[in-house]
């Protein structure tokens, strides 16, 4: 990604993150498709209430996994090759660690959790069963995130989909299996989920152990790092609390969600299902543009990052305006992939017509938030995506709710948010290029010579 025609560096490394990315929600989905279809609307909202929780835990290690993902990247670009392979080692060990705390403090804060978010009584046992299932096997999840991170690192993002799709398709399998042939219920989904995640991990790792090239895990290597963890967590930390204090605040939006009824929670979950489908290509170009700026930083080419980071924008946002429009006139026949239900079906409907409004601005987001995560500098994204997210939006609910009682009042403050984030960081980041003059020889955008001098 260091060289050459920088659309094509994107577009080639990104296309499998989209589609990896696909696969990754659609093995989510199927388990709220087979629910709702073949179960009841009370199973389809138990598993939907559950995610905000489990992405609290995911969120936290995905930001960390992202920091070792830009140290890697940045070694990787600058060719220091021990570095490198102490880096990755070091994130493998604090992967370790991580599943084995993630598992326990899942499994002892489940159900204090859903009580005080006020899940409705009629949900609540599957959904503690649900999420005691997916933590007994969340180790394997970030096994595979951790080790699809280190490949994406690396330049290459085709394996890890193709992983992804081996584990999804297993998870389809098992969905209906379990559910349609044994009659397992949510559990069964849930039993599903883990079996994949297995899968996938067990795939990455035999990769990772068994190349020939640089990045090769060797077990008896697996250690902590001082100078790595350090590094990892300096750039991770920021990125993991955003991430993870973001889905927590998801998780107290769950709870005035759960104030309007079952059915709310159904539509509610159903809609986050599609919008998942909706935040591909951001996320596949937002891990594309970072990997770009790591590797290119660590090569000393920073004027392909401000280019990068244009051309970036650029497709996201063609990409996402597209799709936004698809998505408003076709909201009612996408909810109803999930229930026939009326009342849900014109929930989640309202929902994303509602968010269509302002998803664009979420490509200006997802674009800076990965230049500077590249950079090194994940603090700043998360100043912005905290005040925007969680601060400002948990202040319009905790007002808009008891003012007005309405659940679409309650969608409009995710667009309004969005909108926020996106003008504050352009705000940033143009005035930072203009005041640092970013391009000169040997400097690193956004943060001049400093990021240099940690490689």
């Amino acid at each position: 990604m260091t060289e050459g025609s920088i659309f094509k560096s994107i577009i080639l490394f990104s296309l499998p993150l989209l589609v990896s990315s696909f696969f990754q929600q659609f093995y989510n989905t199927v388990d709220s498709y087979v629910v709702g279809n073949y179960v009841s609307t009370n199973a389809l909202a138990a598993v939907g209430s559950s995610a905000p929780i489990v992405n609290t835990l995911l969120g936290f290690f995905m930001g960390l996994s992202a920091g070792a993902g830009v140290v890697i990247s940045q070694y990787f670009g600058a060719k220091s090759v021990s570095e490198m392979r102490d880096a990755i080692h070091s994130s493998l060990a604090l992967t370790t660690l991580l599943g084995v705390l993630f598992t326990v403090v899942g499994l002892i804060t489940t159900r204090p959790i859903l009580l005080a978010i006020r899940v409705p009584e009629e949900i609540l046992p599957d959904s503690i069963l649900y999420l005691n299932v997916y933590y007994s096997g969340i180790l394997f999840s970030l096994i595979f995130n951790m080790g699809a991170g280190i490949l994406r690192a690396i330049g290459d993002s085709t394996r890890p989909l193709i992983y992804l799709i081996v584990s999804s398709l297993v998870n389809v399998v098992l969905d209906f299996l379990f559910v349609c042939s044994f009659h397992m219920g949510v559990a069964g989904v849930a039993i599903a989920t883990v079996f994949s995640q297995i899968v996938s991990a067990v795939m990455v790792m035999i990769r990772l152990m068994n190349t020939r090239e640089d990045y090769r895990i060797e077990l008896k290597k697996i250690r902590f790092h001082k100078k790595m963890i350090h590094r990892i967590l300096s750039i991770g930390v920021p990125t993991a609390l955003q991430i993870s204090v973001v889905s927590f605040s998801n998780v107290v939006v769950q709870s005035y969600i759960n104030h309007f009824g079952t059915a709310a929670v159904a539509g509610y979950s159903a809609g986050l299902r599609i919008e998942g489908f909706w935040q591909l290509p951001i996320q596949g170009f937002n891990m594309t543009i970072t990997t770009f700026v790591g590797q290119n930083i660590g090569a000393r080419q920073p004027e392909r990052v401000k280019k990068g980071a244009f051309a970036t924008w650029l497709m996201s946002f063609i990409v996402i305006l597209v799709s936004s429009v698809t998505i408003y006139f076709c909201a009612p026949m996408l909810i109803r992939i999930f229930t026939n239900d009326a009342s849900v079906v014109a929930v989640g409907s309202n929902m994303l017509k509602i968010y269509s409004y302002g998803y664009i601005t979420l490509s200006v987001v997802e674009t800076l938030n990965g230049v500077l995560n590249g950079a090194g500098f994940s603090k700043v994204p998360m100043f912005f995506m905290l005040g925007s997210f969680v601060a400002l939006r948990q202040l319009y609910l905790f007002i808009i709710v008891p003012l007005t009682n309405s659940l679409p009042l309650v969608f409009a403050g995710w667009p309004l948010t969005w909108l926020v984030c996106a003008i504050s960081m352009a705000a940033y980041y143009f005035k930072r290029f203009k005041r640092d003059r970013m391009l000169e020889k040997n400097e690193c955008p956004l943060a001049t010579k400093k990021c240099l001098e940690h490689l």
